[in-house]
């Protein structure tokens, strides 16, 4: 897998990254509208109060396929997205309340979630800024709160075609996730049932922790 590592700053990268959700936004919801991620919406919400209508933040929303379902589950989910047109799709779709912000410019109010589903988002954060934002995702949950990200596996961070993005093992995301707040519960990877080999998608499940 290619990277071109050509120096662009943040507001640059952000922009652009959006810009080609906004342009491919309708098919890029047909590609994945049946994308199956039940295991991880399971992982999040095993490692939440049972028999409790939970607030959880769809953080990279997309067109809102997942908020759909934890609404169908009774819980209540809020979306959040950098793009548009996926903010558009996912109230649509939905009828869920959708936040439109950059992910490096969030406006997150504290305490207000038990869960975030940050569901192949957070790896379009710059590893730079990594640390901020989940500092600030840390901040948006409530006492003893769920974090579930998901991220491709790799080692490597820079443009791939019109995307910037970064590919983290597990040693380095835990290290990310450990230094923002948060213990790591479990982690596996995707899709379930595959050699190592073929399961390109780490998936880590954490709790906030209280800061010192």
């Amino acid at each position: 897998m290619k990277f071109n590592n050509s120096a662009v700053d943040l507001v640059e990268i952000e922009r652009l990254n959006i810009a080609h959700y906004d342009e491919n936004a309708e098919s890029f919801r047909i590609g994945t509208k049946d994308h199956d991620v039940s295991q991880n919406i399971a992982a999040l919400l095993d490692a939440l109060p049972k028999e409790k209508t939970l607030d959880i933040l769809d953080f990279g929303c997309g067109p809102g396929r997942d908020m759909c379902v934890f609404k169908s589950m009774g819980h209540r989910p809020t979306g959040l997205d950098g793009s548009k047109e996926f903010c558009k799709m996912a109230v649509k779709q939905s009828g869920c309340p959708t936040l439109n912000q950059q992910f490096l410019k969030l406006e997150l109010e504290e305490n207000r979630y038990d869960g975030i589903f940050a569901n192949a988002s957070l790896f379009t954060v710059p590893s730079q800024e990594l640390p901020r934002v989940l500092k600030e995702l840390h901040s948006a949950l409530r006492k003893d709160g769920i974090l579930f990200s998901s991220n491709p596996r790799g080692n490597a961070e820079g443009w791939q075609g019109q995307r910037y993005g970064h590919y983290m093992e597990f040693e380095a995301s835990e290290t990310f996730l450990q230094q923002s707040g948060f213990k790591i519960i479990e982690h596996f990877y995707r899709p379930a049932g595959m050699p190592r080999e073929h399961q390109p998608w780490l998936a880590i499940v954490s709790q906030r922790q209280e800061q010192k």
